[in-house]
Protein backbone atom coordinates (compact mmCIF):
# COMPACT_ATOMS: atom_id res chain seq x y z
CA UNK A 1 0.00 0.00 0.00
CA UNK A 2 1.04 3.57 -0.92
CA UNK A 3 0.16 6.60 1.08
CA UNK A 4 -0.96 10.30 -0.41
CA UNK A 5 -1.12 13.41 1.09
CA UNK A 6 -3.03 16.43 -0.09
CA UNK A 7 -1.83 19.86 1.07
CA UNK A 8 -2.55 22.31 -1.52
CA UNK A 9 -5.93 24.49 -1.35
CA UNK A 10 -6.09 28.24 -0.48
CA UNK A 11 -5.80 28.28 3.02
CA UNK A 12 -8.22 31.15 2.95
CA UNK A 13 -10.53 29.84 6.27
CA UNK A 14 -7.28 30.26 8.34
CA UNK A 15 -6.37 33.85 6.64
CA UNK A 16 -4.12 36.03 8.12
CA UNK A 17 -2.23 33.20 9.36
CA UNK A 18 -2.00 32.08 5.68
CA UNK A 19 -1.14 35.29 4.22
CA UNK A 20 2.60 34.59 4.31
CA UNK A 21 2.70 30.38 4.29
CA UNK A 22 0.87 27.43 3.82
CA UNK A 23 -1.70 26.60 6.23
CA UNK A 24 -0.15 23.09 6.47
CA UNK A 25 3.02 24.25 7.27
CA UNK A 26 1.47 26.23 10.28
CA UNK A 27 2.70 24.96 14.14
CA UNK A 28 0.02 22.61 15.62
CA UNK A 29 2.06 22.51 19.43
CA UNK A 30 5.60 21.46 18.87
CA UNK A 31 5.89 21.04 15.07
CA UNK A 32 4.38 21.99 11.59
CA UNK A 33 1.08 20.48 11.07
CA UNK A 34 2.09 17.87 7.80
CA UNK A 35 4.19 16.71 10.12
CA UNK A 36 1.48 14.85 11.82
CA UNK A 37 -0.01 13.09 8.78
CA UNK A 38 3.38 12.05 7.36
CA UNK A 39 3.94 10.31 11.12
CA UNK A 40 0.17 9.06 10.58
CA UNK A 41 1.64 7.35 7.09
CA UNK A 42 4.48 6.25 8.46
CA UNK A 43 3.15 4.57 11.94
CA UNK A 44 0.58 2.86 9.87
CA UNK A 45 3.45 1.32 7.87
CA UNK A 46 3.25 2.96 4.75
CA UNK A 47 6.57 3.82 3.53
CA UNK A 48 6.14 5.25 -0.11
CA UNK A 49 4.60 8.60 0.23
CA UNK A 50 3.19 10.77 -2.56
CA UNK A 51 2.87 14.48 -0.85
CA UNK A 52 0.35 16.93 -3.10
CA UNK A 53 1.33 20.88 -2.67
CA UNK A 54 0.16 23.70 -3.99
CA UNK A 55 0.60 27.70 -3.58
CA UNK A 56 3.71 29.67 -3.16
CA UNK A 57 5.32 27.92 -0.62
CA UNK A 58 5.27 24.36 -2.16
CA UNK A 59 9.08 24.13 -2.02
CA UNK A 60 8.88 24.82 1.70
CA UNK A 61 7.79 21.24 2.03
CA UNK A 62 10.68 20.30 0.62
CA UNK A 63 13.13 21.98 3.05
CA UNK A 64 11.03 20.88 6.03
CA UNK A 65 10.49 17.07 4.93
CA UNK A 66 13.36 16.43 2.52
CA UNK A 67 13.01 12.55 1.40
CA UNK A 68 10.85 12.05 4.51
CA UNK A 69 13.62 9.00 6.37
CA UNK A 70 13.86 11.44 9.25
CA UNK A 71 9.55 10.85 9.89
CA UNK A 72 10.12 6.60 8.89
CA UNK A 73 9.22 6.98 5.35
CA UNK A 74 11.60 4.96 2.98
CA UNK A 75 10.57 7.40 0.22
CA UNK A 76 8.81 11.08 -0.08
CA UNK A 77 8.07 11.94 -3.47
CA UNK A 78 6.13 15.57 -4.39
CA UNK A 79 3.78 16.98 -6.86
CA UNK A 80 2.56 20.08 -7.76
CA UNK A 81 -0.93 21.33 -8.04
CA UNK A 82 -1.11 24.34 -10.02
CA UNK A 83 -5.12 25.16 -8.87
CA UNK A 84 -7.30 23.91 -5.97
CA UNK A 85 -10.22 21.42 -7.76
CA UNK A 86 -11.53 19.45 -5.16
CA UNK A 87 -9.79 16.86 -3.06
CA UNK A 88 -10.90 14.36 -6.06
CA UNK A 89 -9.19 15.93 -8.38
CA UNK A 90 -5.96 16.93 -6.23
CA UNK A 91 -5.95 12.65 -5.24
CA UNK A 92 -5.96 12.05 -9.08
CA UNK A 93 -2.72 13.81 -10.04
CA UNK A 94 -1.21 10.75 -7.96
CA UNK A 95 -2.48 7.96 -10.43
CA UNK A 96 1.03 7.73 -12.11
CA UNK A 97 2.70 7.84 -8.37
CA UNK A 98 -0.32 4.84 -7.25
CA UNK A 99 0.68 2.24 -9.99
CA UNK A 100 -2.14 0.01 -9.73
CA UNK A 101 -0.87 -0.15 -5.85
CA UNK A 102 -4.12 0.37 -3.24
CA UNK A 103 -4.05 4.09 -0.99
CA UNK A 104 -4.36 5.27 2.11
CA UNK A 105 -5.07 9.12 1.56
CA UNK A 106 -5.42 11.94 4.54
CA UNK A 107 -5.80 15.04 4.06
CA UNK A 108 -2.33 17.31 5.21
CA UNK A 109 -4.87 19.55 7.87
CA UNK A 110 -6.28 16.17 9.65
CA UNK A 111 -4.89 15.06 12.91
CA UNK A 112 -6.01 12.01 14.74
CA UNK A 113 -5.11 10.67 18.53
CA UNK A 114 -4.96 7.14 17.75
CA UNK A 115 -2.60 5.33 15.22
CA UNK A 116 -4.37 3.90 12.23
CA UNK A 117 -2.33 0.80 11.59
CA UNK A 118 -5.40 -1.19 12.50
CA UNK A 119 -7.38 0.60 9.98
CA UNK A 120 -4.77 -0.16 7.31
CA UNK A 121 -5.44 -4.19 8.36
CA UNK A 122 -8.81 -4.20 8.38
CA UNK A 123 -9.11 -2.49 4.61
CA UNK A 124 -6.49 -5.04 3.56
CA UNK A 125 -8.54 -7.61 4.81
CA UNK A 126 -11.58 -6.55 3.34
CA UNK A 127 -10.09 -6.96 0.05
CA UNK A 128 -10.57 -4.02 -2.03
CA UNK A 129 -13.06 -1.01 -2.95
CA UNK A 130 -13.07 1.49 -0.08
CA UNK A 131 -13.11 2.36 3.57
CA UNK A 132 -13.73 5.44 5.33
CA UNK A 133 -13.65 6.62 8.56
CA UNK A 134 -16.40 8.36 10.78
CA UNK A 135 -16.41 10.88 13.70
CA UNK A 136 -18.68 12.56 15.52
CA UNK A 137 -18.81 16.61 14.90
CA UNK A 138 -20.64 19.15 16.26
CA UNK A 139 -21.04 20.81 13.50
CA UNK A 140 -21.94 18.26 10.76
CA UNK A 141 -22.66 20.91 7.44
CA UNK A 142 -19.07 21.49 6.61
CA UNK A 143 -18.22 17.53 6.24
CA UNK A 144 -19.91 15.14 4.33
CA UNK A 145 -22.26 13.32 6.23
CA UNK A 146 -22.52 10.07 6.71
CA UNK A 147 -26.49 8.89 6.76
CA UNK A 148 -26.28 5.85 8.66
CA UNK A 149 -29.23 2.52 8.96
CA UNK A 150 -30.39 1.03 12.27
CA UNK A 151 -27.25 -1.06 11.72
CA UNK A 152 -24.67 1.46 11.52
CA UNK A 153 -24.06 0.95 7.62
CA UNK A 154 -23.73 3.55 5.23
CA UNK A 155 -27.07 4.57 3.48
CA UNK A 156 -25.39 7.45 1.69
CA UNK A 157 -23.20 10.21 1.99
CA UNK A 158 -24.67 13.82 2.39
CA UNK A 159 -21.94 16.87 0.95
CA UNK A 160 -21.98 19.69 3.36
CA UNK A 161 -25.67 18.89 4.01
CA UNK A 162 -27.69 22.40 5.11
CA UNK A 163 -30.08 19.73 7.09
CA UNK A 164 -27.57 16.55 8.28
CA UNK A 165 -29.51 13.42 8.48
CA UNK A 166 -26.89 13.00 11.98
CA UNK A 167 -23.67 14.21 13.06
CA UNK A 168 -21.23 11.15 12.21
CA UNK A 169 -19.20 12.94 9.64
CA UNK A 170 -16.38 11.28 6.89
CA UNK A 171 -13.53 12.43 7.83
CA UNK A 172 -9.97 13.38 5.80
CA UNK A 173 -8.50 9.81 5.89
CA UNK A 174 -9.71 7.15 2.91
CA UNK A 175 -8.75 3.69 2.07
CA UNK A 176 -8.98 3.38 -1.77
CA UNK A 177 -8.21 1.20 -4.49
CA UNK A 178 -7.59 0.89 -8.12
CA UNK A 179 -10.77 1.76 -9.20
CA UNK A 180 -10.88 4.97 -8.11
CA UNK A 181 -9.15 7.38 -10.71
CA UNK A 182 -11.32 5.44 -13.09
CA UNK A 183 -14.26 6.78 -10.70
CA UNK A 184 -12.24 10.24 -10.55
CA UNK A 185 -12.54 10.39 -14.11
CA UNK A 186 -16.07 9.96 -14.14
CA UNK A 187 -17.61 13.09 -12.02
CA UNK A 188 -18.73 16.13 -13.23
CA UNK A 189 -17.72 19.64 -10.98
CA UNK A 190 -20.17 20.36 -8.41
CA UNK A 191 -21.78 23.55 -7.91
CA UNK A 192 -17.96 24.69 -6.19
CA UNK A 193 -16.84 23.80 -9.43
CA UNK A 194 -14.98 20.84 -7.80
CA UNK A 195 -14.76 17.52 -8.02
CA UNK A 196 -16.10 15.57 -4.90
CA UNK A 197 -14.59 12.81 -3.14
CA UNK A 198 -18.38 12.21 -1.63
CA UNK A 199 -19.55 11.61 -5.27
CA UNK A 200 -16.00 8.84 -5.17
CA UNK A 201 -17.34 7.47 -2.08
CA UNK A 202 -20.98 7.33 -3.17
CA UNK A 203 -19.99 5.76 -6.19
CA UNK A 204 -17.98 2.67 -4.35
CA UNK A 205 -20.86 2.87 -2.21
CA UNK A 206 -23.63 1.68 -5.34
CA UNK A 207 -21.11 -0.96 -5.93
CA UNK A 208 -21.55 -2.11 -2.82
CA UNK A 209 -17.69 -1.79 -2.38
CA UNK A 210 -17.77 0.61 0.80
CA UNK A 211 -16.96 -0.22 3.97
CA UNK A 212 -16.86 2.29 6.87
CA UNK A 213 -15.67 2.77 10.80
CA UNK A 214 -16.04 5.11 13.41
CA UNK A 215 -12.63 5.87 14.34
CA UNK A 216 -10.95 5.69 18.13
CA UNK A 217 -10.12 8.96 19.79
CA UNK A 218 -10.18 12.41 18.87
CA UNK A 219 -10.09 13.95 15.02
CA UNK A 220 -9.06 17.04 14.72
CA UNK A 221 -9.50 19.02 11.44
CA UNK A 222 -6.84 22.00 12.19
CA UNK A 223 -7.67 23.94 8.75
CA UNK A 224 -11.30 24.15 9.34
CA UNK A 225 -11.68 27.59 11.03
CA UNK A 226 -8.98 29.41 13.54
CA UNK A 227 -11.27 28.14 16.60
CA UNK A 228 -10.39 24.26 15.09
CA UNK A 229 -7.21 24.99 14.46
CA UNK A 230 -6.95 26.43 17.96
CA UNK A 231 -8.31 23.39 19.17
CA UNK A 232 -6.34 21.14 17.53
CA UNK A 233 -3.33 22.70 19.43
CA UNK A 234 -4.60 22.07 22.48
CA UNK A 235 -5.87 18.37 21.70
CA UNK A 236 -2.13 17.87 20.90
CA UNK A 237 -0.94 19.19 23.86
CA UNK A 238 -3.37 17.57 26.10
CA UNK A 239 -3.79 14.62 24.60
CA UNK A 240 -0.80 13.54 21.98
CA UNK A 241 -1.24 12.13 18.47
CA UNK A 242 -0.51 8.96 16.40
CA UNK A 243 -0.67 6.92 19.25
CA UNK A 244 -0.78 3.36 19.93
CA UNK A 245 -4.46 2.21 18.97
CA UNK A 246 -4.36 -0.26 21.99
CA UNK A 247 -3.41 2.32 24.35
Amino acid sequence: MKGVILAGGRGSRLHLLTRVTNKHLLPVYDRPMICYPVQCMALAGITEVLLVAGGNNAGDFIRLLGNGREYGLRELSYIYQPEAGGIAQALSLAEHFAAGSPLMLILGDNILERSLAGARQRYEAQGGGARILLSQVQNPSAYGVAELDEHGRVMRIHEKPAQPPGNWAVTGVYFYDHQVFDMIRSLVPSARNELEITDVNNAYLARGQLMAEKINGYWADAGENIDFYLRACNLVAQRGANLDSSQ
